[in-house]
């Protein structure tokens, strides 16, 4: 059974770890993210954290409820380094198109992160305060509640959906990605046109997008639904 969270100020260590430093959930998720980014997600577990930080693992369990507690933690500091990074300029085609840009390049900043938690619904501060910020650019530019909704849930679930996609291509070893990213070149183009006549004609294309992230262009996709929903509303 896991230890009770207490307040951070109740569990703060009154004397440094091994390494000098004096735990805190930031620098706990920071020590995390550290170990995802080198290790993966099999590499994080309470033993190797707590050597990390050169605590006893059981010191975890006074911070978060358990390695799942850690996970939610870690999901709201990307979403909170997106909202960090993000100014609004008052348009909101502009700042959802820009918050969603941000949501997607901090995933990607950490794509063993971004794999762990793009699924989760962490119900913690920096995360809400995304979904509030979302709801009120689309309340506050006319979408009624139903509408703003429905565009909120399709917008945030798309940005976690290709964080997820393009974190999986970044995670994969360099050597199989590369491969992966050749094909365009090395097999389609080379497809004969009696059997495959439209991939060969395209060829060149594909090769140019298909190792670019289609998200900038299907947000804008759904900004323009959105945009025409609400012009017609407003008609």
């Amino acid at each position: 059974m896991p230890k009770k969270v207490v307040a951070e100020t109740e569990r703060r260590r009154r004397r440094p770890t091994r390494q000098g430093t004096v735990l805190s959930e930031k620098l706990i998720v920071q020590t995390a993210l550290r170990m995802l980014r080198e290790h993966g997600s099999a590499g994080l577990t309470a033993r190797r954290l707590g050597a990390a930080l050169g605590a006893d693992p059981s010191t975890l369990y006074r911070y978060f409820a358990g390695l799942d507690g850690l996970t939610r933690a870690i999901g709201e500091e990307l979403m909170g380094r997106a909202l960090d990074s993000w100014t609004p300029t008052g348009t909101w085609r502009a700042d959802l198109r820009s918050l969603g840009l941000a949501i997607h390049a901090s995933y990607l900043a950490h794509p063993q992160a971004a794999l762990l938690t793009a699924s989760r619904v962490t119900g913690r501060p920096r995360e809400i305060e995304v979904d509030e910020t979302i709801l009120g650019i689309l309340r506050d530019a006319g979408f009624d509640d139903i509408d703003a909704v429905g565009t909120y849930h399709a917008f945030i679930d798309l940005a976690l959906a290709f964080a997820a996609l393009d974190a999986g291509a970044l995670a994969i070893n360099d050597d199989v990605r590369e491969a992966d990213e050749d094909m365009w070149t090395s097999t389609y183009a080379h497809l004969p046109p009696e059997t495959h006549p439209h991939i060969t004609a395209t060829a060149h294309l594909l090769a140019d997008r298909m190792n670019h992230s289609a998200y900038p262009a299907v947000l804008d996709t759904l900004l323009n639904s959105a945009e025409a929903r609400l012009a017609g509303r407003e008609g």
